[in-house]
């Protein structure tokens, strides 16, 4: 009776480790930043860290995130409808805080630090930008950005004063970016192309250990 506890109990671990863990470090989502016309200028690109979710903005063009500081926000849905992308709705805040890096009663957990297009930030094939925001997950709760109706970010006109409750005296929206999970708890391999769907071979070794412990099980149960 104690071989067949210990056998299921080692079927049980291997099946265990095929589950991704969702919101595990690591975890990753992004989307296509789009202008008003729906015109592709760029990449987003998420990643869960322990101390919250950094982005990784890359974009070309120039004539729509013009040279200078942008104000750049996590909305509330995660849809891009131009020409101005209201349907994104407003900034991330699902601690009902005032906007503002700076202001007292904030700030949104969609607020980032302003985007800057210049010199600075200019790389072989457009611009970057990078920012953690620590107020959100990837993980499923009340601050995941992969919630029923999905999250946007948004790129705006002018710079955000970090203070003015509700957006920052930004203006317009000029690029937004629909942010959709991109492989739950698959690490980044660097490899590129598409993944096995378990992460590789160990995993399957994992099954295959399971069903063996499975097996002997049942014939230890026949032989009682």
């Amino acid at each position: 009776m104690r071989q067949i506890i210990v056998l299921l109990a080692l079927a049980l671990v291997a099946l265990l480790s095929l589950v991704p863990v969702v919101g595990a470090e690591g975890e990753r989502a992004g989307g296509t930043l789009v202008d008003g016309a729906g015109r592709a200028i760029g990449r987003v690109q998420l990643e869960q860290l322990a101390s919250g979710v950094r982005l990784d903005v890359t974009f070309q063009g120039v004539d729509v995130v013009k040279p200078g500081e942008h104000g750049i926000h996590l909305h509330a849905v995660g849809k891009c409808d131009g020409p101005d992308f209201a349907t994104a709705g407003g900034h991330f805040n699902p601690a009902g805080r005032q906007h503002g890096l700076q202001n007292p009663a904030g700030a949104h957990a969609g607020d980032l630090p302003n985007l800057v297009v210049g010199p600075g930030t200019a790389t072989q094939s457009g611009h970057a930008y990078r920012a953690t925001a620590a107020g959100v997950t990837l993980a499923a709760g009340p601050t995941s950005l992969l919630d029923a109706d999905g999250t946007a970010l948004v790129i705006h006109a002018n710079p955000d004063d970090n203070v003015t409750d509700p957006t920052g005296n930004s203006g317009g929206r000029v690029a937004c970016a629909t942010l959709a999970l991109a492989a739950p708890g698959m690490p980044n391999t660097g490899a590129g192309g598409a993944a096995t769907p378990w992460g590789g071979a160990l995993p399957l070794g994992a099954l295959a250990l399971a069903l063996t412990a499975l097996a002997t099980a049942r014939a230890a149960r026949r032989r009682i």
